[in-house]
């Protein structure tokens, strides 16, 4: 019988080594939690500091309050249409409903979603159902800007103190042409014809 070799290295404390380094790896995974139950414990951030990117998502026509009280009982579809713009829903089945439906989802700011129904009566409208609860446009602006200044807003515009403490500047004659310089005269860019 012919000896086995043997491997200049012994594979019985490499083979410990990596049995306990693999242990070590199992180990950690299986005490980590998943992450759809980190997303849903802790909201927007996975694994409580990382905050993914979720992609804005802006659906419908933005109606305002002054926007709505442009529109009176009695105007025509068509002049509807200007004010308010094409509905986002027209129904075939009900041709006398047209349904303003309006939803934002910005990272950042709170979800908000509205529905503003039209009721015609044949070209006629007759009235406007959800319009009571819509924001002005300084609200919504308010509600979906998701820049926060940090620290105060700077002053814009000095007080009459302030401005009478300013110290005048001194007035200064306009110049002569003799100041400013001899006056020349040039060649024309294109030949005369």
């Amino acid at each position: 019988m012919r000896p086995i070799p043997r491997s200049p290295l012994p594979l019985r404390p490499l083979a410990g080594a990596m049995t306990l380094a693999a242990l070590a790896v199992l180990s950690g995974c299986s005490s980590m939690p998943s992450l759809s139950s980190i997303a849903s414990v802790s909201g927007d951030k996975v694994l409580g500091f990382v905050t993914p990117y979720r992609i804005e998502i802006v659906q419908g026509n933005v109606l305002t309050k002054e926007q709505v009280a442009k529109v009176k009982p009695g105007m025509s579809r068509a002049q509807v249409r200007d004010l308010l713009g094409s509905p986002l829903l027209t129904d075939m089945f009900h041709d006398n409903r047209w349904d303003y439906a309006f939803s934002i989802r910005r990272q950042g700011a709170p979800y908000q979603q509205r529905l503003v129904v039209a009721w015609f009566d044949g070209d006629a409208l007759k009235s406007l159902d959800g319009a009571e609860d819509l924001p002005t446009e300084n609200e919504f602006v308010a509600a979906v800007n998701t820049f926060k200044p940090s620290g105060s807003l700077p002053k814009l515009e000095l007080s009459e103190a302030e401005r009478k403490a300013l110290p005048v500047p001194a007035r200064v004659a306009e110049p002569t042409p003799e100041q400013v310089g001899p006056q020349r005269s040039y060649p024309p860019l294109e030949p005369r014809s």
